[in-house]
């Protein structure tokens, strides 16, 4: 297949040594000359963080969550994560639900790494990142990720600023990934990844949860060749022939090839394509349930675009279509819509490893053996997490947060503190009549010099950032 170049300037490599052309891509989407690499006059943030660009209608579209309900779910997710192997073993079902809900922004990060398994990879590599931050890194792939910097969400307040803390931590991710996979390389696919994952949580955490990424849910992705994204755009069509015969003949009608209109959401985990509310719905199913999340939100987008005679009449063309597909109406990425079109659309683990299967019988009929040797791949957190063994010491929480459900049945709390003030004023009331009241110096009264007990303790410049400390991080 010839190599392919994605519209936002995201260009896709055949060899890791045409990762880009002078670090430049077309004008459409991310190209700095159009979004304009530095934030617009208008500072005010949305809650998501950006100021405007390409997703800013992401607050329009986003479903607004009553206070007392999120309250609950945060409640609820806190008792997931302190108890977690045992609701991935017995009600793992109930999880997905949750997921499948949306994950409580304060929580998000948390629940993502433990999803992951990047909690548990993390704990079994004390240090692994600390050692790879510390190192050079291979001088052909730092030249390559700097130049791709400042391409990632420039209109988000935490990637604005070059050489701001953002973009110097998704440096230490990227750079350090490389020096984790050296036979991979870098992929600027993955920088979005890596900067939706640094919007969450800490740079080590996102190192990890890019590793599951690209090792457990995504494997060969990113990999030299594109072998598996190819791989998977043969089963999207074959999943799309099954859901819309028609926007399948059409695609078929105008030879338009699966990588030209599903390497981008796929590879980017669709951060670049729909707007930020979906987007992190779509990241919530999808860590928990696996890739078969992209394949129905990719089936449901051509569905919608292109399932009908009406909707093909003005689009006749492969000029036309791709058009179509690069300004997919919004109402079609709306978040209520999308997510619920998810949850209908039935495709399972099985069907879509048939259809892997069928496709890599014909691959190697026509084009042999795959170059890339990538690890199988696993169908969501319950799958990885079955595989990866691990302790509970692996996926305490530090510090272990204990919340009391709203659920649950509560004691009678007036009365307890109603006794409690009434023994204390009885022994206040004999302590008066034995000791009369007489004015006492307080030996602890605080002086004007500190006191050299507590010298230990004055507070100190940190030299940890806030983000490397995890309770700081997520709540």
């Amino acid at each position: 297949m010839a190599r392919t170049e994605l519209s936002n300037g995201l260009n896709l490599r055949d060899n890791p040594e045409k990762l880009t052309e002078n670090g430049t891509g077309s004008s459409h989407g991310l190209d700095p000359e159009v979004n304009g690499n530095v934030v617009p006059g208008e500072t005010q943030v949305d809650k998501y963080g950006f100021t405007g660009g390409a997703q800013q209608y992401a607050g329009d579209s986003a479903e607004e969550v009553p206070t007392e309900v999120l309250r609950q779910r945060e409640a609820k997710w806190l008792e997931m994560l302190n108890s977690w192997d045992k609701w991935m073993a017995k009600r793992h079902k109930k999880v997905k639900e949750r997921c499948q809900k949306g994950i409580p922004p304060s929580l998000r990060g948390r629940a993502w790494l433990y999803l992951s398994g990047g909690k548990v990879k993390r704990e079994l590599n004390q240090g692994k990142f600390q050692k790879l931050d510390e190192e050079q890194g291979d001088p052909k792939w730092v030249d390559i990720i700097e130049r791709d910097l400042h391409r990632q969400f420039p209109f988000h307040e935490m990637f604005a600023a070059r050489g701001g803390h953002g973009q110097q931590d998704l440096f230490r991710v990227l750079k350090a990934y490389t020096l984790y996979r050296p036979d991979e390389g870098y992929c600027q696919a993955q920088a979005p990844v890596a900067a939706v994952l640094l919007m969450h949580m800490p740079a080590e955490d996102a190192f990890w949860v890019l590793v599951q990424i690209c090792e457990k849910y995504l494997p060969g992705y990113y990999s030299a060749g594109l072998e598996a994204i190819q791989l998977d755009g043969e089963i999207l069509y074959a999943l799309l022939q099954q859901v819309s015969s028609v926007a399948y003949r059409h695609l078929k009608k105008q030879k338009l090839e699966p990588t030209l209109c599903m390497t981008e959401w796929f590879m980017c985990i669709f951060s670049r394509t729909l707007p930020w509310a979906s987007v992190l719905r779509v990241w919530d199913m999808f860590l928990c349930e696996g890739v078969k999340i992209l394949f129905k939100v990719g089936l449901v987008l051509l569905k919608c675009t292109l399932g009908s005679q009406q909707k093909l009449k003005d689009c006749q063309g492969l000029y036309e279509t791709m058009e179509l597909l690069r300004e997919i109406n919004p109402e079609y990425m709306q978040e209520s819509f999308l997510v619920h079109e998810i949850i209908e659309l039935t495709i399972s683990e099985t069907k879509i490893e048939k259809e892997h299967n069928a496709q890599l019988r014909r691959w190697k009929e026509s084009h042999g053996d795959l170059h890339c040797k990538s690890p199988p791949r696993m169908h969501g957190a319950k799958a990885i997490m079955t595989s990866e063994p691990h302790s509970k010491q692996h996926l305490k929480q530090r510090p272990a947060i204990i919340v009391e459900s709203p659920l649950a049945p509560k004691t009678d709390v007036n009365e307890e503190n109603a006794a409690t003030r009434s023994r204390k004023t009885k022994d206040e009331d004999e302590m008066k009549t034995a000791f009369p009241s007489q004015e006492l110096i307080n030996p602890y009264a605080p002086s004007s010099d500190p006191s050299p007990l507590f010298e230990h303790i004055t507070l100190k410049g940190s030299k940890e950032s806030l983000s490397s400390v995890e309770q700081d991080t997520y709540l």
